[in-house]
């Protein structure tokens, strides 16, 4: 169909207000935070705001008839490129959609909307003493929507996981316009193992399936008891050592957090005041619960982790945590400002490596830095291998640039190597896609079976995941 006459007749389908046209709009949606789509920026034929499942199956059922692509998106703050629409075509925006349908506190379950912003559903919960777990870093920025597309995790996931454990149901629009509900068009129950799991069909799917319109989300009791243990460690492999014996003393953290030598610099470069020790790493263990178990877990990590590290303090008190929780929580920032000359590039971010590989995948990637003559910042949530790097270069150098893109080439095959995975949260989207059949063999073959039975004139976000 001829761009403008798509245009017109979403404009008569929705209303003005809810299309963009303008050049300056459309720019807006043609990246996210990936460094890929700083390189190759591609803007959208339109961008629609829907408001009601109605709208989308409109839209859906239009895209669907005249081969139209069609690229959902939430809040934009992905860093693989999986809301940038390669193929231009129409942007859906869910992000305003934002309504919390439902808390059903009894049942320990709330319904919202896409569009709802992660911290504003959690703030909204408090007032139940209830809370959705996932917390990732983005959290005051980014969408359910977006969470369930990409299945994100965050600093809690050791003991929370990840999103997928906390769907119930979903509502979801096909790319013909069909609306389907899983887990069960009445149900409020919280187990269910009826028919084929079609839920976690969709959870991950980074918007190749089909638009999210509805969530049907499990809750857990706020808790009431929170705890931090800072323990500083002089050799690399001691850090993944104390967490396995954490681990054997039958203690769950709710996160553990590692900052090596590269990350410890630059926190104290951008934030002097934080002054965190010289050392090779830094473990951070979060404990929650009640509060007589948090003192016991807490306590017994120190014992624990005293027999590797060579300083350990434990904190309950709300000001000295956020004191000892200020570093881990600035790292990100920092990285981008250990060049005066450069910034963090989101590229090769989130390996996942097996617990017993983190400290050689640190000692490699920083190996790989130096060849490849890229500066690197490392830290992650150690307590399930989930390793960030941070690449920080001159973006407007083009032969750096090419390093960089080596550099993160051989992160990912790295963590192929190293019995990991390319991602363990920020999903596949466009930068990934090459190492599909490397990480996942013929399983690729299925996927791609699964993607063409429901879409089978491959209008759902083109160009990502494999």
């Amino acid at each position: 169909m001829e761009r403008n006459a798509m245009k017109e007749h979403l404009k008569k389908m929705l209303g003005a207000d809810q299309v963009l046209t303008e050049d300056l709009d459309l720019l807006y949606y043609s990246y996210d935070s990936s460094f890929l789509t700083k390189l190759q920026m591609s803007a959208p034929d339109t961008v629609v705001l829907p408001r009601s499942t109605e709208e989308v199956q409109k839209i859906m059922q239009f895209a669907y008839e005249n081969r139209i692509p069609l690229t959902p998106r939430g809040a934009g703050t992905g860093e693989t490129g999986g809301s940038a629409p390669m193929s231009g075509g129409i942007v859906m925006d869910l992000s305003s959609w934002d309504d919390i349908v439902e808390v059903d506190a009894a049942n320990m379950q709330v319904t919202v909307r896409p569009g709802v912003i992660h911290s504003e559903l959690n703030d909204h919960l408090a007032g139940f003493n209830l809370f959705f777990p996932p917390d990732p870093g983005s959290s005051k920025m980014c969408t359910i929507g977006g969470m369930v597309a990409n299945n994100a995790s965050g600093l809690r996931a050791v003991k929370y996981g990840c999103t997928e454990q906390y769907i119930l149901g979903l509502e979801v629009v096909l790319p013909d316009g069909r609306v389907i509900t899983t887990g069960g068009m009445k149900s409020k129950a919280i187990k269910n193992v009826s028919g084929l799991n079609i839920t976690k069909l969709f959870v991950g799917s980074e918007g190749i399936l089909g638009v999210i319109t509805q969530v049907r989300l499990r809750l857990f009791p706020k808790p009431k008891g929170r705890g931090i243990v800072m323990a500083v460690f002089s050799e690399l492999d001691d850090a993944p050592r104390a967490v396995l014996e954490v681990y054997r003393a039958g203690i769950l953290p709710s996160g553990i957090e590692i900052l090596d030598s590269s990350a410890i610099k630059a926190v104290n470069e951008f934030k002097p005041h934080i002054n965190l020790p010289d050392a090779e790493a830094i473990l951070l263990f979060e404990v929650d619960g009640n509060p007589p178990s948090v003192e016991w877990e807490g306590t017994t990590i120190v014992e624990i982790v005293s027999k590797f590290a060579q300083t350990v303090e434990w904190a309950t008190e709300p000001d000295r945590m956020a004191a000892l929780w200020e570093g881990r929580s600035v790292t990100a920032a920092a990285a981008t400002r250990v060049r005066a000359d450069g910034s963090r590039i989101f590229a090769g971010e989130d390996i996942s490596v097996p617990l017993s590989g983190v400290a050689d995948a640190l000692r490699k990637i920083r190996a790989l830095g130096k060849k490849h003559g890229i500066q690197v910042v490392n830290y992650g949530h150690i307590g399930d291998g989930n390793v960030h790097t941070a690449p920080i270069i001159d973006p407007e150098n083009p032969e750096e640039v090419e390093r960089a893109l080596k550099l993160v080439d051989d992160i990912h095959l790295l963590a192929i190597e190293l019995n990991g995975s390319t991602t363990g949260e920020h999903g596949v989207g466009a930068v990934r896609r090459e190492y599909a059949r490397l990480e996942h063999g013929d399983a690729v073959d299925m996927m791609q079976a699964v993607k063409n039975a429901l879409d089978p004139h491959k209008i759902m976000n083109p160009g990502k995941v494999f």
